[in-house]
């Protein structure tokens, strides 16, 4: 459903507030010496006539920034240092047609991902982890027999400002038990991989 049909929903509405942060601005070529990296829906998405007023109160501040502001404020830890969450959601995250059917797949092995790092301490540790569906097929076995499915990859990051970007190594038995949890409790997967290139060269999303 389109921006404008949403907004029909809601003709009390005099504002839209977004989280958009410096580095959105900077990925998406909105500085006047940025380079577009990619094309963020937070920037540039909005309809050209947009009867609403935008609130971008965090836009000339990193990530790194907004938590300190958010702190100041007295938010709670919890909420300041809560892992960040793409606006197009799971859909981000899936390589390739967007079905019922992978969507689920996608949100199963993301929670098996976050409640295996929770339970662990190391949810705590990074500063966001989540899984691709990487639309590749690869050949395993189930059971007594040849199984051919698709491919889930671990992404593990820690960063201060989202412009430079570490990968994350943790415990193998951690990584064996996320691992182990998908590809018998997710439908349809083969097998999991796990990403470790930095930023730059990749961006944190593969999409």
């Amino acid at each position: 459903m389109s921006f404008e049909k949403q907004l029909k929903k809601y003709p009390k509405a005099t504002f839209l507030m977004q989280g958009t942060t410096y580095a959105d601005f900077i990925h998406s070529q909105g500085t006047k010496h940025s380079a577009k990296i990619k094309s963020h829906h937070n920037v540039g998405g909005l309809p050209k006539h947009m009867k609403l007023d935008l609130l971008e109160p965090l836009k000339y501040y990193y990530t790194d920034q907004v938590r300190q502001i958010g702190l100041q404020v007295g938010l709670p830890n919890d909420v300041v240092y809560q892992q960040p969450f793409p606006g197009p959601g799971h859909a981000v995250r899936i390589l390739g047609e967007v079905t019922k059917e992978r969507l689920m797949k996608q949100k199963s092995a993301d929670s098996i991902l976050l409640e295996e790092m929770k339970k662990s301490g190391w949810y705590d540790k990074v500063f966001q982890c989540w899984t691709i569906l990487t639309g590749t097929n690869s050949t395993a076995v189930k059971g007594d027999g040849r199984f051919y499915g698709e491919v889930v990859a671990l992404r593990l990051v820690n960063t201060l400002d989202r412009m430079s970007v570490d990968w994350v190594y943790p415990p193998q038995s951690l990584l064996q038990q996320i691992s182990s949890r998908i590809v018998n409790e997710v439908p349809q997967v083969s097998r999991v991989v796990l990403d470790i290139t930095t930023k730059p060269p990749a961006t944190m999303e593969w999409e």
